[in-house]
């Protein structure tokens, strides 16, 4: 009698095996939606020319400037040398241009902070300091749907795509495993509180990282919020621990709350008799140790027009720390 055959611990997965994705499948307007975004945003990244107007923090190592929505980060990028440079590139003189690097990425309709090194050694410290955590951002989203019950929250789940597929919100324990096309699922965790809702201010006080263990969703099914059709306006700030590909509109949908204008993840595409040709994500604040000084800071971008608009009253600030602010 013949033995059974044991897998190897190392097999890969079997198409009955592979993680189902929780989150929805692109709906079948992103499509279009989509390219039309990517078409305008080409134009208007041929055209970009990078500003004083844009500029958060300078000094001989570090830049950091707020990024319109809708221009690429590469365009921002492309656009620094002159800016870098100042008047010795105005006068002819042939002072070496530095070793621009692109430090942090944002979506392309994603506005906010982007921080550019100037040489290979700084770059390297400031990944290596991504890479192990120790720098903290915040977000601020403008969402449609309904109001949570809760004023903060921390989810934490598994992220991935398949191979020609779009990136989806998978259960925290198949982190991990692999995915069609060979990729794995890799964990995501955001923390979140409500600013406001329809205008009225909730949150007065900054949240405390890491205190808020009450109230945590570990996803491992899919999101069952009932969607009676209500559409609440709500502020939100994200504290992403991760850096996942779109993680903070993956959760936001998740939670039931899509980022108005995003499409890709069930945001609504008009209101008010307008067409929104972004969706409303800001990185608002960047904190790091600088990589040479190892001085304290936090680089703040001004907040977009659709703050105000939604929530008249001052938002309370992210963090209570020592970094030195910048703006």
């Amino acid at each position: 009698m013949s033995q059974p055959h044991s897998i190897p611990a190392n097999a890969p997965e079997s198409p009955t095996t592979y993680p189902v994705p929780l989150s929805p499948p692109l709906p079948p307007l992103s499509k279009q939606v989509e390219l039309a975004r990517a078409m305008s945003a080409s134009s208007r990244s041929g055209a970009f020319s990078l500003s004083r107007s844009h500029v958060v923090y300078e000094d001989e190592w570090l830049l950091a400037v707020n990024k319109p929505p809708g221009v690429y980060c590469e365009s921002v990028l492309a656009s620094a040398p002159p800016l870098v440079l100042g008047d010795s590139g105005d006068s002819g003189c042939t002072e070496a241009v530095p070793e621009l690097h692109l430090a942090n990425r944002l979506d392309r309709d994603t506005s906010g902070v982007m921080l550019i090194t100037k040489s290979h050694k700084v770059a390297s410290r400031l990944v290596k300091a991504f890479t192990e955590h120790k720098v903290r951002k915040t977000y601020i989203a403008l969402c449609v749907g309904l109001a949570p019950k809760w004023e903060t929250i921390t989810i934490r789940s598994g992220h991935g795509r398949s191979k020609f597929g779009a990136w989806r919100v998978y259960a925290a324990p198949d982190v991990g495993r692999t995915l069609p096309g060979g990729s794995l699922v890799r964990d995501m965790e955001t923390s979140f509180e409500v600013l406001s809702v329809n205008g009225q201010l909730k949150s007065k006080q900054p949240v405390k990282q890491g205190k808020d263990d009450e109230n945590i969703i570990v996803v491992e099914e899919k999101s069952f919020i009932e969607d009676n059709g209500t559409k609440d306006v709500v502020l939100a700030r994200a504290y992403p621990r991760s850096g996942r590909t779109h993680q903070i509109r993956l959760h936001c949908q998740y939670l039931g709350i899509p980022i108005r204008g995003d499409v890709k993840y069930e945001g609504v595409y008009e209101g008010e008799g307008q067409i929104y040709d972004y969706h409303t994500l800001h990185a608002e604040s960047l904190s790091f140790e600088h990589p040479v000084t190892g001085v304290p800071l936090m680089f703040r971008a001004p907040l977009p027009a659709w703050v105000a608009e939604c929530c008249p009253n001052e938002i309370p600030p992210a963090f209570s720390s020592n970094e030195s602010h910048v703006r």
